[in-house]
This record gives structure tokens, sequence and C-alpha cells, in this order.
């Protein structure tokens, strides 16, 4: 019983995606698609344990998921072009090997990711079709109602049906910025599980970040030749890996600084130093995820804080502001140049971004932090409180408090 468990657990995630993917390539429908396989998956939950776990689950599943997707046709089926249809494409004839599905998988991966659905839209629908995630499970990831989440992707289904967005591949040169949508679109779902938001969540939520990381290697094995596909593992792998030291026991937040590098993950840190180096070898100019891979490939490599290349961190921000030059990317180049230079310095930088990051709470945390460090008390305080007040969960509240009470 638990052997058929534990393979139907496996077979989710190694098979979710292939199966919608070949069923999306066969019937042209998503709603279709994630319905047939999703019945193919709780069939296997009522067959497995009696009859044993088939030699190739995912042939079993993608045969079965076929059969179930031929009978819903033929239930709806209203005119007989369509019972002719249904008739056609039933058979028992065995399913293709799984090979050539790998890229039906990236056929589908693009197809949710597509430019024309809102980028929330993607988000949704990438982590339904393609990571298996149930409606309720992603709707508690972004703290939306179930229903409005349900919404959300049953609007993105139509619109990809309305306006018959292709399952493809995009082909020459849109190929290079749709692999950017996918990565951005993987990049957000990692974020959020690492910086989960809300005062009812946990402050880091492991399903996410491990589902991106799975998305990630997936791209990673689709396109191995797109430096950024690799870029973006690297960094998922090396963030992922500080997460075991990054909340405390008492649930408070800890930083990079305060973090037990003893506690990191050791094989996710030497994969992703790994990919960096591969990237670097490749003396090819270095996209916006290989630099900020590159940047905590530095701090990963560091085993005390105080053995920290800053140096080496500034230069590859300052990189990294060419690529990018967004006030985020500024405000993060300040914190390595107060270590650098000084909290002097660093100030007058974070001070020239306030009219565009009033309203986010690192830029106030960074601001306490130096004023704390100046010895300027009550402007660290005051800035305390707006990180406070604008702080997105629970550990970090707790952290943010715990610096300001300890001015006095």
């Amino acid at each position: 019983m638990s052997d058929a468990r534990e393979a139907i657990t496996r077979a989710h995630s190694e098979e979710w995606a292939r199966v919608v993917a070949s069923l999306t390539r066969r019937f042209g429908d998503l709603d279709v698609a994630e319905d047939a396989a999703a019945e193919a998956f709780a069939i296997a939950v009522e067959r497995w344990p009696a009859d044993g776990v088939p030699p190739k689950p995912g042939a079993w599943l993608t045969t079965t998921a076929n059969r179930r997707a031929i009978d819903r046709i033929r239930r709806e089926s209203k005119r007989d072009g369509k019972q002719k249809e249904a008739r056609l494409l039933y058979d028992d004839d065995p399913p293709e090997p799984l090979g050539v599905i790998d890229d039906d998988r990236l056929r589908l991966i693009f197809t949710c990711c597509h430019p024309a659905l809102a980028i929330e839209a993607r988000v949704a629908l990438t982590l339904r079709m393609v990571g298996g995630l149930t409606v309720p499970e992603i709707a508690r990831a972004f703290l939306v109602q179930e229903s409005t989440m349900g919404q959300r992707i049953t609007r993105a289904k139509a619109k990809i049906k309305a306006a018959r967005i292709p399952y493809r591949v995009p082909s020459g040169e849109d190929l290079p910025a749709r692999v950017s949508g996918v990565l951005a679109v993987l990049f957000l779902v990692f974020n959020e599980g690492y910086l989960a938001t809300g005062s009812d969540v946990d402050p880091v939520r492991r399903d996410l970040t491990a589902e991106a990381i799975r998305l990630a290697r997936l791209i990673r094995e689709l396109v191995p030749e797109d430096g950024e596909a690799a870029g973006l593992l690297a960094l998922m792998l090396l963030t992922e890996a500080r997460r075991p030291a990054r909340v405390s026991a008492g649930g408070e937040l800890v930083t990079l600084v305060e973090q037990d590098r003893g506690t990191w993950d050791a094989g996710l840190i030497a994969e992703g130093h790994r990919l960096v180096r591969e990237r670097l070898a490749a003396r090819v100019a270095p996209g916006r995820y290989q630099v900020l891979a590159a940047i905590n490939a530095v701090h990963t490599s560091a085993r005390d804080v105080r053995d920290t290349d800053w140096s080496q961190v500034v230069a590859l921000y300052d990189q990294l502001v060419r690529l990018d030059p967004s006030p985020v990317v500024a405000l993060n180049r300040a914190v390595a140049v107060a270590e650098l230079d000084g909290p002097d310095v660093a100030m007058a930088a974070v001070d020239s971004l306030a009219d565009s990051l009033d309203g986010y709470h690192a830029f106030h945390v960074t601001r306490a932090d130096l004023l704390r460090r100046l010895g300027r008390s009550r402007e660290a305080r005051e800035a305390y409180d707006r990180a406070i007040e604008l702080a997105g969960n629970t550990a970090e509240t707790a952290y943010l408090t715990r610096r300001r009470d300890q001015l006095g």
C-alpha cells in the first residue's frame, strides 16, 4: 500500500506535465487535458494499491488519460461530426515513447506563459498545467480566494482557445524573448515561495520554491544552450541552499550576516557554483539571472561573513546596473557599498532613491540599518516603524521589531 502511494506521488511529480502535454497536443484543449489527467491519477489511486504499480507508470497514465479524454468527448458530443471524431480518436495502440513528449512539455510551458496573458494568469496556469498544483494550493500561495484563482485559470484557458494561441515552441528570433518570459514566471513563483507574504502563512513556502526549482530544471534540460536558464537555476539553488538558516527556531527572520552557514545545503551550493562556473567558461556576456547567480556564488563561497569579497560583489552589481538600471538593483548595490566603503557612502545612495522606493519595505529596512550604524537612533526608529508597517510576514516583523527595540 505504502509503495503504491509513493509511486503515485513520484509519478505525479515526474509525469503530470508529460501527460497533460501529450493530451493537449492530441486534443488541442487544455480543459480536456487537465480533467483527463486528473482522472487518470484518481484511477491510479484506486487501482495501483490492489493491482500493483505498472512497469511503466507514465505510459499507463498517458493511455488511461487518453481513454478518459475520448470518453468525455463522446459524452459531450451533440453532433454526428463530433461523434465521428471521437471514434476516430479512440484506439488501443500503446502510447508513444515518453521521449517524444519532452517537446510537448516545452510547448505546454510556452503556451501557459504566452505574452497575450496577464502575468498573474501565466503564473497560475503554469503552476496548474505544468506543475500539477491544485487550485486551492495555488490560491493559498498567492493569498487569494479559491474561487478567484479558479476563475483566473479558467479565463486564461478560455483566452488561449479564443485567441487561438498556438501550441508550439516559438521559432527563430521570437525564441529568446519567449524563453525570457517563461523564466520571469518561474522567478516570480520562486520569490513568492521564498518571500511568502501574509500573516497566516509560513515565511518560506517550501512547496513553491521546490516547484519553481523543478520547473527551472525542466527548462534547463529542454533548452540547455540558454545561459539565462542556467543562471536562473543556479540563482534558485544558491538561494534555496540558505533556507534552513533563514528563520530562527522562534520564528524570526535571520539575515544573511547572522545566519549559521554550517546549516546551508552544501549539495545545492556545489551544484549552483558548478552552473556559475560553466557560464563563466562559456565566455558569453551574462544576462541578469547569471549576474545575480554570480553574486550569490560570492556570498556562498565565504565561510564567514567577514570573508565575503565585497569588492567583487559591488563589481557584479555594477554589471547588473547596466543590465537592469532599476531602483531596487541600486538599493541592493548600496547594501554592498556599505560593507566596502562604509555606511555614510551608502546612505547617500539610498537617500537618492527615496522618491522611487518609499512604498518598498526593503528600502526602509536598509535605511534603518544604515542609520543605526551611523548612530542616528531617532531616525533609525522611524525607519524601522515604516519597515514594520510594510513588512510582508510575521518572521520579518519579529526581526524588525527586535532591531528597533534594541535602539533603546
